[in-house]
């Protein structure tokens, strides 16, 4: 970017557009001085910058000794205790300090205490975000009738209209559930002609009358909560492990025609919270694109983020939605949030952004940016100078990704520390969540919490960036198996249980969310309902799902098992081996034939191109993306890491070659070319297979040994600041 378009402010260089907006739209209304702002932002970097660069160094120097030790050991069997001795001497294995709980305080009921499913979204698209933001509430019955949960067959086709024969089975559907939620004392939900509620002084009961005649009550009288009414229709307010169900009664709306009891719909409280993301689903790599980031975080902590579209033919305008009031069965009002809590994730500390340079000229680190700009944003709710809240205790929530081993999160301590003195925040209202996603803090994980145990409001486990991690860690150690066996192995198992051990050691419950990783098929809901009920299983109180639709469906899981009494239960097995979460992936090639071989390398560069086409020339940092059978599947940087380096894994250790691997990528565009046809905006890579965006997607398989812990940020800003001229 050429000087004219930046400004000198106070130690710092500045683009001018992310200057506006800091000074012109986010500090005006807040009363801070914009001199001291930047007095305060450029002290942080001035300070912390040599820190982050030293913790990177570190990285390096711990890969390229783990690389020799490989190189050294070909060709002698396996040795699970010389090779854990050499990471412990090495630093890369920490010693385990005394045992400890967490305390951390002022934590919204949401993360500390309620069970649900998780949204991730990203930011720089508002109308995503605030579809997020709005999924804490939604329908069971929109949720079976638009999904493959419901069996398109029979009659039960969704077709153009309304099918009442599907409807029906939408219903009965929905009944079941109820019947698992909130039992009846007698009877079934199916069987219901009345929902009736009888009033008597300060309190309220529920009388529930069956086909027969017979009147019933709950099972548990205390799962009725509250209502409401307006005319004829009527709204009835249910909890059952943390979450309410509304079952809404109108005897005039089309589908409550047809129920026997007049109800028109079951709404679940669904997305109890939502990560509003910087960093993996999001295109951002300038200023530009972070001030469209930050302008959208700052409209939510406002209360004030619209977005304008067309749908169905007609114009459409998404706001947060407001709270929900019912009357209190026990008497008096109950107000219940009408959006997820939103914690916001921050880029790690990799990647640098030319938006900001310091007072050497060199780019700002992106996370310690974040780290302030997100804050700055978040203290509308902090200080309750907006029309809707988030927090309710006064916290900001901030997920910290791709941290190796307890110095680096220690370092997300300090920064956060030097962000609420920028701002005269009291200590620990920035609370952090940790991602479990390299494998140095997954053998650390305990430490990790330890230098974080007074703001720690979130773990969580992800596979793909996990894997990636793995495939770069081990790179020397040998070829790997194919993806797909990949999690089949012991480690992964290992991986997710010995999170869940480490949190519930270090005290989580009540105070941190335990989570799980994506559902990544958008489209295939019966599927996810049949095999996500696995997370809550595992003592996860939250996991993340694709879609607002997911989450109502995901939902359910957590109405069929209490998670908490789930915890307690795991708090006194085995802890999971660390012996297995160490041991390589490793395969023998000569039991793959040349067929299996090209069908691995079709379907990671077909997934690479993908992606990447729409990240480069769109910059669209998260989407779903049909894979080589043409399934959907919501692809975002964890995805493209494991798949670059699995080729690249493959390369080095002569699996395959790189004329192999670069006719492999020239077939699949032209696959992948078909697949966007339809798309108006896209860019197609053949038949001249030159573009930026085709380069950069065979470049970070081909250079994929050398990026730094196999992160493929460093390779799609380059080329997506080149396709923005």
């Amino acid at each position: 970017m050429n000087e004219t378009a930046r400004s000198v402010s106070h130690a710092l260089t500045v683009d001018k557009r992310l200057r506006a907006f800091v000074e012109d739209e986010l500090l005006p209304d807040l009363g801070v001085d914009p001199g001291l702002f930047w007095d305060g932002f450029a002290a942080i970097v001035s300070d912390l910058t040599p820190e982050n660069r030293a913790l990177l160094e570190t990285r390096d120097e711990l890969q390229a000794t783990i690389d020799q030790y490989h190189k050294d050991q070909r060709g002698n069997p396996w040795d699970a205790d010389a090779y854990k001795a050499f990471l412990k001497r090495i630093g890369y294995l920490e010693e385990s300090g005394e045992a400890f709980h967490i305390e951390t305080e002022n934590v919204d009921p949401e993360i500390a205490t309620v069970a649900g499913p998780q949204l991730v979204v990203p930011v720089s698209n508002a109308r995503f975000a605030l579809n997020a933001a709005n999924a804490r509430w939604g329908s069971l019955y929109d949720a079976f009738y638009g999904t493959d949960v419901i069996p398109e067959s029979d009659g039960r086709e969704p077709g153009q209209g309304y099918n009442p024969v599907r409807g029906a089975s939408v219903i009965q559907s929905a009944a079941e559930f109820l019947d698992t939620a909130v039992p009846l004392a007698e009877g079934r939900h199916a069987d219901v002609v009345g929902y009736d509620i009888y009033k008597a002084r300060d309190a309220a009961t529920l009388s529930i009358t069956l086909a027969d005649g017979h009147t019933t009550v709950l099972r548990d009288a205390g799962q009725f909560i509250g209502f409401a009414e307006e005319g004829k229709k009527k709204t009835l307010l249910l909890k059952n492990n943390g979450l309410h169900i509304e079952i809404c009664i109108d005897p005039d709306h089309p589908i409550g025609k047809d129920s026997p009891a007049d109800v028109s719909d079951i709404i679940l409280e669904a997305a109890v919270t939502t990560i509003q993301d910087c960093e993996d689903s999001v295109a951002a790599v300038d200023a530009e694109d972070k001030v469209n980031v930050y302008r959208n975080w700052l409209g939510l902590m406002r209360g004030t983020l619209s977005a304008t579209f067309a749908k169905g033919g007609r114009e459409m305008t998404r706001r947060l939605n407001e709270d929900r009031q019912y009357t209190a069965a026990n008497g008096g009002t109950v107000t219940l949030p009408g959006r997820s809590l939103m914690l916001v994730r921050n880029v790690g500390h990799l990647m640098t952004n030319p938006a900001v340079l310091d007072a050497d000229g060199a780019e700002v680190f992106e996370g310690i940016m974040d780290a302030v700009m997100t804050t700055a944003c978040a203290l509308y709710d902090l200080k309750k100078q907006n029309t809707l809240s988030n927090s309710r205790t006064g916290s900001l929530y901030i997920v910290k990704p791709k941290m190796h081993g307890s110095s680096e999160v220690a370092f997300a301590d300090k920064l956060f520390s030097r962000v609420e003195d920028l701002f005269g925040l009291e200590r620990h209202t920035l609370k952090i969540g940790v991602m479990d996603e390299e494998r140095r803090t997954t053998v650390n994980l305990e430490e990790c919490i330890r230098q974080v145990k007074h703001r720690l409001v979130f773990i969580n486990t992800g596979f793909l960036d996990r894997t990636g991690d793995e495939i770069h860690t081990s790179m020397e150690a040998g070829p790997m198996l194919p993806k797909e066996t990949i999690k089949s192995q012991p480690w992964i198992q290992a991986y997710e249980d010995r999170n869940v051990d480490v949190g519930l050691r270090c005290g989580l419950p009540g105070r941190a969310q335990i989570g799980k990783g994506m559902w990544p098929k958008p489209d295939e809901m019966r599927q996810m309902v049949d095999t996500k009920q696995m997370h809550v299983e595992m003592g996860a109180n939250c996991a993340w799902v694709p879609s607002p639709t997911a989450a109502v469906l995901h939902a359910m899981h957590y109405h069929a098992a209490n998670v908490a009494e789930i915890q307690k239960e795991l708090a006194s097995r085995e802890p999971a081996s660390l012996d297995d979460i160490l041991m390589p992936p490793l395969g023998d090639p000569q039991s793959l034939s040349n067929d299996d071989i090209q069908k691995e390398l079709d379907n990671n560069a077909q997934g690479i191109l993908g992606y990447v086409v729409r990240w480069i020339d769109q910059g669209v940092g998260c989407s779903k993306v049909p894979d080589i059978d043409d399934v959907g599947l919501m692809e975002d940087r964890a995805t493209l890491r494991i798949s670059s380096q699995h080729i690249a894994n493959w390369l080095h250790h002569g699996v395959c070659t790189e004329l192999q691997v670069m006719n492999t990528f020239r077939r699949m565009a032209s696959i992948v070319d078909e697949q966007n046809a339809d798309d108006p905006a896209y860019q197609r890579m053949g038949p001249t297979f030159d573009g930026i965006a085709y380069k950069a997607a065979c470049d970070l398989a081909l250079k994929g040994c050398s990026q730094p812990n196999g992160y493929t940020e460093p390779l799609l800003h380059q080329y997506r600041q080149q396709a923005k001229g």
